[in-house]
């Protein structure tokens, strides 16, 4: 039996995209099946106590520099979206649809592409329309299904399965429950798929973070107010 690869992503993250993007390759070298789960990256977020890149003008900055650099070295080309961060919802949900494998996969591309791209506004139903329409689908359809309750609640149960598998962010690989988290991972993730993981399991157990509660961070915090 092939191994899948659980890829968790969101159109809001520009790693996300590039892992879109390459991920296929990978899974090809190694003989595996992707599993595609869109999820809310800002309800990751929420549930884990952190904020965005977009939140934290520092942290924003140098990733987008690091995004470019390594868009460069795949020869992507990157445009600003217009807006960032933006609502990525109906365009999670229309890629939640039952729809045939090939065609999800490029109403999932020409979405992500709408977005790193075109600089086109996702978030505008008559965006995510034409989007899909120019694709050979039809949008309009796509709209209206994607507002039905049985979408909502998929997406909302996929976000919430994810935070309980430990996925904190985006893009994030999954395999036999261990977790790979952005593009910049992928090397670790092809070194594990080839059963060349450098980790040694009992050394990654001694280090394992949250096992002896420590206050000392929030007591320095406080000294330096």
């Amino acid at each position: 039996m092939p191994r899948t690869i659980r890829l968790y992503f969101d159109y809001e993250s520009p790693n996300a995209y590039l892992a879109w993007k390459e991920l296929p390759k990978l899974a090809a070298k190694h003989s595996c099946t992707i599993e595609i789960l869109p999820v809310l990256y800002a309800a990751l977020l929420d549930a884990h106590g952190t904020v965005g890149p977009g939140e934290a003008p520092a942290k924003g900055g140098w990733m987008m520099t690091n995004v470019l650099r390594k868009a460069a070295m795949l020869g992507f080309r990157l445009n600003p979206p217009p807006f960032f961060p933006f609502n990525p919802v109906l365009a999670l949900r229309m890629s939640l649809l039952p729809l045939e494998a090939d065609q999800r996969r490029a109403l999932i591309d020409a979405l992500f592409e709408a977005v790193w791209v075109r600089q086109l506004h996702v978030s505008e139903p008559e965006v995510a329309e034409r989007v899909a329409d120019e694709i050979g689908l039809d949008g309009r359809a796509l709209l209206k299904q994607a507002q039905s309750p049985e979408i909502k609640m998929m997406l909302r149960r996929q976000t919430d399965d994810a935070v309980s598998r430990g996925v904190f962010g985006v893009p994030t690989m999954e395999v036999d429950t261990h977790l790979f988290w952005g593009y910049d991972d992928f090397a670790f993730l092809d070194l594990f798929l080839a059963g060349k993981d450098p980790l040694d399991p009992a050394e990654r157990q001694r280090w394992r973070l949250g096992s002896q509660p420590s206050s000392v961070r929030r007591q320095f915090r406080k000294k330096a107010d």
